[in-house]
């Protein structure tokens, strides 16, 4: 038996993305180093350095994009998502999704168009 994939289907429209409940479940660390799971980041070793600005956004961005709600409140700071929203390199897709559900997103992203 084979299957016939429909015309126009595009696998990153299928992929779930997690959100927590609330920004305000959002109290992750703010320095230091966090080390994530493998299905977040399959590197060897993988720790980020929250004193590190290029590292912070790495990390969020994968976090946002690939974190279960449980790691998201724990290793994201709502202060922090805020702040770098705008700028994390999210797909089209997940970014509709967080900034459906929380629409104070859409007003930093909207801020950061203008």
């Amino acid at each position: 038996m084979s299957a016939t994939v429909p015309r126009g289907f595009r696998f990153e429209q299928t992929i779930p993305y997690d959100t927590p409940e609330s920004l305000d479940e959002l109290k992750g660390p703010t320095s230091g180093t966090v080390r994530v799971r493998p299905h977040i980041n399959t590197s060897p070793d993988p720790v980020y350095d929250l004193d590190s600005p290029s590292q912070v956004w790495s990390l969020y961005s994968a976090v946002v994009r690939d974190g279960l709600p449980s790691e998201q409140a724990t290793l994201l700071n709502r202060g922090i998502l805020l702040a770098l929203w705008a700028d994390l390199n999210l797909p089209a897709r997940c970014r509709a999704i967080w900034e459906d559900k929380f629409p104070e997103l859409a007003v930093v992203s909207r801020a950061k168009a203008v």
